[in-house]
């Protein structure tokens, strides 16, 4: 799709930079903490299992699918996390925003929630999407009460929609989204919960 193309974008805490092998060491120094990928389907915990999902990531970016980026820390030039936009449809002018990890240190604070709002405000204010989606596994109280707080709707359960590769569980998926209609209100939310969070 037209605009989905790599850029940086920025706010007042964090950064979103283009996702590129050169951050593979950056992204294995805060991201090979097992509990991170405890409700994931992927599970990275060596240097090489780093450097496949980055390459996974790239080969699907050249090829329309995805648009990855590293989160950083503004204040110290850090590497802290990664999202990104995937499964996109431009003739459906939508896409999913997922793939989405925070380093521990920086979990509940400023970093994800910024980072949401500045892929959200690119893709309604930007791409001039209609739909923007999430699904997280069912298990995953903590995602799944974070986006019902930024505004997203509950849609429904997938049932048996995965089998995660790493433990052979067959995963329920809840999916979430948000539509144009929806964004001011969403946006006000993210915006007001970054002034209450340090």
């Amino acid at each position: 799709m037209a605009g989905f193309h790599p850029l940086t974008l920025e706010g007042k805490f964090v950064r979103l930079v283009p996702l590129a092998l050169a951050h593979l060491d950056s992204l294995c120094a805060v991201g090979l903490d097992p509990n991170l990928w405890t409700l994931t389907m992927t599970m990275i915990q060596t240097r090489e299992e780093m450097q496949r999902y980055v390459e996974t990531a790239l080969n699907e970016q050249s090829e329309g699918k995805s648009l990855p980026f590293v989160t950083a820390l503004k204040s110290e030039n850090k590497v802290v996390g990664s999202s990104r936009f995937g499964n996109i449809d431009g003739a459906n002018r939508r896409a999913e925003i997922g793939w989405t990890w925070v380093g521990v240190p920086w979990q509940r604070s400023a970093v994800n929630t910024e980072a949401k709002l500045l892929m959200l405000t690119h893709a309604f204010e930007t791409l001039k999407l209609i739909r923007v989606e999430f699904k997280t596994d069912a298990l995953n109280s903590q995602s799944r009460a974070a986006l019902a707080r930024i505004g997203a709707k509950e849609e429904g359960t997938f049932r048996n929609h995965q089998i995660v590769p790493h433990t052979g569980r067959i995963r329920d998926s809840v999916y979430f989204s948000i539509i144009d209609a929806e964004w001011p209100e969403v946006k006000r939310r993210l915006e007001a919960k970054l002034v209450r969070t340090p």
